[in-house]
């Protein structure tokens, strides 16, 4: 064995099994000395989720929520999105935009979420840590797969970086499009793409009717009127959409009245959602 630079190893494993040999030199190679006495530093493989995200005042995200093997990132892409997701909610609380109980859909929506992520980092500790003969063909199966089949690598990306997550509706009528994540969708006649339109203060409204008149902006509503450019095929049919500060469908419509719009007396779906914090409109529009 080499016995100098970041070669050197602290003992030959080269007549032990396979699997024994990849484990002893990552266990070499990975151990870090201290300034205390030889010990090594050490990364357990605790995987621990909060049980609550809410009680009373008292918050949870990022970290504090969450405890797992650290590796690919996801840790990071779930902490960012628990503070996205919380960050919006706390300020249309604070500046009146809706009541107090929006706060209680923080740990509705993303309890699951970081359930999902223990899974994934426990799935991920396996295939990493594994040296057995099992362990090993399991990788080498899986990483195959990853290579050869487009779509279960799509799917596994997705799932991974957090773009996959939705917020199940509690409207059976809701439409399809509702609490997933909005593309960055590009508009007819101008740059602005939807990601730069998007406010930490508001909800946004897409007007897309063909006369741009469904409503006009209001504390906690921005409104932008045109047609999408090359629209996902998603997209193609929808008339109206209120996207969250996060970047979620809060409500989706292919068919709209323009009378619940600015005029109307009864308040629009997209109001109601915006004033009383609710996932979704209870009519069905779509």
């Amino acid at each position: 064995m080499p016995q100098h630079g970041v070669h050197a190893y602290a003992e030959p494993v080269g007549d032990r099994p396979r699997g024994q040999r990849v484990q002893a030199l990552l266990v070499q190679q990975f151990k870090r000395r201290t300034d205390h006495g030889g010990r090594f530093e050490t990364v357990g493989r605790a995987t621990r989720l909060a049980a609550e995200y809410r009680r009373g005042r008292v918050l949870l995200a990022g970290d504090a929520a969450h405890q797992h093997f650290p590796t690919g990132g996801v840790g990071m892409n779930v902490g960012i999105q628990d503070a996205h997701n919380l960050g919006w909610k706390l300020a249309a609380t604070l500046n009146g935009h809706s009541p107090k109980a929006l706060l209680d859909t923080y740990h509705a929506e993303r309890h699951p979420v970081g359930a999902q992520l223990m899974e994934h980092s426990r799935a991920q500790t396996a295939l990493m840590t594994t040296f057995t003969p099992e362990g090993l063909d399991l990788r080498a199966l899986f990483s195959g797969m990853l290579a050869t089949q487009p779509a279960f690598n799509l799917a596994l990306a997705e799932r991974l970086t957090g773009l996959a997550v939705r917020y199940p509706s509690t409207d059976p009528a809701a439409h399809p499009l509702t609490d997933t994540r909005a593309p960055d969708l590009a508009f007819s006649g101008t740059d602005k793409r939807l990601f730069e339109l998007l406010r930490p203060d508001a909800h946004l409204l897409l007007d897309l009717t063909p006369d741009g008149m469904l409503d006009r902006p209001t504390r906690g509503l921005a409104v932008h009127a045109g047609p999408l450019d090359r629209p996902p095929a998603a997209w193609r049919e929808l008339r109206a959409a209120l996207v969250r500060p996060d970047g979620h469908v809060a409500w989706a419509a292919e068919r709209v009245d323009t009378a619940e719009g600015m005029h109307s007396t009864q308040g629009s779906p997209w109001r109601k959602i915006v004033e009383t914090g609710s996932g979704q409109s209870r009519e069905r529009n779509g």
